[in-house]
């Protein structure tokens, strides 16, 4: 997803680039309860695939769709909650019992299945229904039980204002007056298109499918594999795609335009990966020109990261008439074909104009936030943290480690220390938008305490242990802790709570007293454990400090001048105690010491 930057000169117009889920709410309302919480009506069921059907009528800005949406029972139920955003309208609900339709290759086939009429009701932006069980059998599902749900709807998409930020459907032209249309929803919500389970912590296990039925004059683009197209005799063409990985619903995403597509394959960790470029008709030559930065990225995020994760589905860039998106297989992009965020460094330092912003953010989402996702958008630091130090991963590739550090530690500036970077659970909503830099700067740090060569396994290790997978921010806490080198200080739980639930900086403070140089934490969580690399004199050290006064020895230059310098890798403060602060540290914590 794209950040906050608020120190760029185009966000004069006013829009706060996470707003589409980062409105700074402090009262929620049952609503969002329902939207962001798994409760009984969701908990029961778990998604296997959806099939998405939808014909959009490009004049009325309208959408006829079916949705198909394979499901098993994993506990013991009957009411299901499906979420389906107004003015959206439902038309009937069927479903399949006995002996399910099964999906082979991208289609729903099968022929001794029962189709049965299914009841519901709507309540705002859900729909309520109970499921048959197979062989008209009464009661709840158990679990290994399921069918395939199939729903009608029709209606008015909302339509986006400042997509991708204040999303929905994309209804706008290219520079030819052709239609150019798309869809933009994370946060809002994929169900502002299509009826489904809209919460991050269930991906569909078996993928998805996307057909879209679009004039043939028109090409439509969506993830994964190609499966084919067909006339349907009346001017119109279906384009079927396949996804065969989990995908998150917030990520299946059409594109309707007068494309030009070309491929190459890239070499890859897993074998041979299909790289496939979708462009409006006039961008190909600067397309081509500046997706060369993709071989360059996909070598460096595998070195770093481990093999990019849906070889099966490919690789995808997709022009979209918005700035960009990690739309899994399909990242949307709109960076006009410039270095740069828009054509300026978010950092400050001129190393973010050596490659395209959307190109390597949204790519490094493949690996953080697509392939690992976290089951709460109150944990989204996990995507956007980890994604936002893939652009330092590539500018270290690309321009060396000295370029890197300033990368990162240039985006310092635009970190506000508003509100905690977890947000609050169960209601939709995100917490600070600082879960990007600041984010980025407490990895950065977690790099130099582990060192570098932990912190490359560690991140190879992370993707391959969370490949495919829903996560919580405590369970990657977990994984970060428990996996260091033994040589070094074990990262400590309280430096989680320091940086993502806190709006501290922790300021190390330090005073030369009685010929040692004591230190420590204030402007921190209680019982904060983080050590610190330092130069002292000549010589460097990590040296454990917490939030009680500990000591270590100096040399004689130090020891006058009290000449401290702390690795400009930590994102913290300092602050030396002034004599008289030192004369009562003397007489009070020191005292007999």
């Amino acid at each position: 997803m794209l950040r906050t930057a608020l120190l760029l000169p185009y966000l004069l117009l006013g829009a706060q680039l996470t707003a589409q889920l980062n409105d700074d709410r402090r009262s929620f309302t049952p609503a969002d309860s329902l939207r962001g919480s798994i409760g009984p009506e969701r908990a029961w069921w778990d998604v296997r695939h959806y099939a998405v059907f939808v014909t959009p009528d490009l004049d009325q800005r309208t959408i006829k769709g079916r949705t198909y949406i394979k499901f098993t029972a994993t506990a013991p139920g009957r009411r299901m909650q499906i979420d389906l955003q107004q003015p959206l309208e439902v038309d009937s609900i069927h479903m399949w019992v006995e002996r399910p339709f099964q999906v082979g290759d991208g289609r729903f086939e099968g022929g001794t299945s029962v189709k049965t009429t299914v009841p519901f009701e709507r309540e705002g932006d859900v729909i309520w229904l109970d499921v048959h069980r197979p062989n008209g059998v009464s009661g709840p599902h158990e679990p290994g039980e399921g069918g395939i749900l199939w729903i009608d709807y029709h209606g008015k998409p909302k339509a986006a204002k400042n997509p991708p930020w204040d999303g929905g459907w994309i209804w706008t032209k290219d520079a030819a007056g052709t239609p150019w249309v798309s869809v933009a929803c994370q946060g809002l919500g994929a169900s502002v298109w299509y009826p489904c389970k809209d919460h991050q912590s269930d991906e569909p296990e078996e993928g998805a499918t996307l057909r879209i039925i679009v004039p043939d004059s028109l090409q439509a683009i969506g993830n994964g594999r190609l499966r084919g197209t067909s006339s349907n005799g009346d001017g119109t063409t279906t384009w079927e795609w396949q996804v065969s990985d989990p995908i998150n619903t917030y990520n299946l995403i059409p594109y309707i335009g007068k494309y030009t597509h070309w491929s190459e394959v890239y070499q890859g960790k897993d074998g041979p990966l299909p790289c496939d470029y979708w462009v409006l008709a006039g961008n190909e030559a600067k397309a081509r020109d500046q997706f060369k930065q993709v071989p360059e990225m996909l070598r460096c995020f595998e070195e770093w990261l481990g093999p990019y994760p849906f070889y099966q589905d490919g690789y995808k860039l997709v022009e979209a008439p918005h700035l960009g998106m990690e739309h899994q297989s399909a990242i949307a992009y709109g960076n006009n074909y410039v270095n740069g965020y828009r054509g300026s460094d978010l950092s400050g330092t001129g190393h973010g104009l050596e490659w395209d912003y959307i190109i390597i953010h949204e790519s490094g989402h493949e690996w953080f936030g697509n392939s690992i996702t976290t089951a709460d958008i109150a944990d989204m630091w996990v995507h956007e943290g980890f994604t936002d130090y893939t652009e330092t991963l590539f500018t270290e590739c690309q321009q060396g480690p000295a370029d890197a550090q300033a990368y990162v530690i240039g985006l310092r500036k635009n970190i506000r220390n508003d509100r905690p970077i977890i947000g609050p659970y169960g209601v939709n909503e995100e917490g600070s938008g600082d879960m990007y830099y600041k984010g980025a700067n407490l990895i950065h740090m977690i790099r130099h305490l582990v060192g570098d060569s932990t912190f490359k396994a560690m991140l190879i290790d992370m993707n391959r242990t969370f490949k495919h997978k829903v996560v919580t921010s405590a369970e990657v806490e977990a994984f970060l802790i428990g996996y260091n080198d033994t040589t070094r200080a074990p990262l400590h739980p309280t430096l989680f709570d320091q940086y993502l639930r806190s709006t501290k900086i922790p300021t190390l403070e330090h005073a030369v007293v009685k010929g040692r140089l004591w230190l420590r934490w204030s402007n921190a969580v209680p019982g904060l454990q983080l050590p610190v690399r330092m130069r002292i004199g000549d010589g460097t050290a990590l040296i454990p400090v917490g939030t009680t006064w500990r000591s270590t020895s100096v040399d004689g230059r130090s020891r006058k001048k009290a000449r401290i310098q702390v690795d400009p890798a930590w994102y913290v403060e300092t602050r030396a105690l002034k004599r008289r602060e030192i004369r009562a540290l003397k007489a009070t914590e020191l005292k007999g010491r």
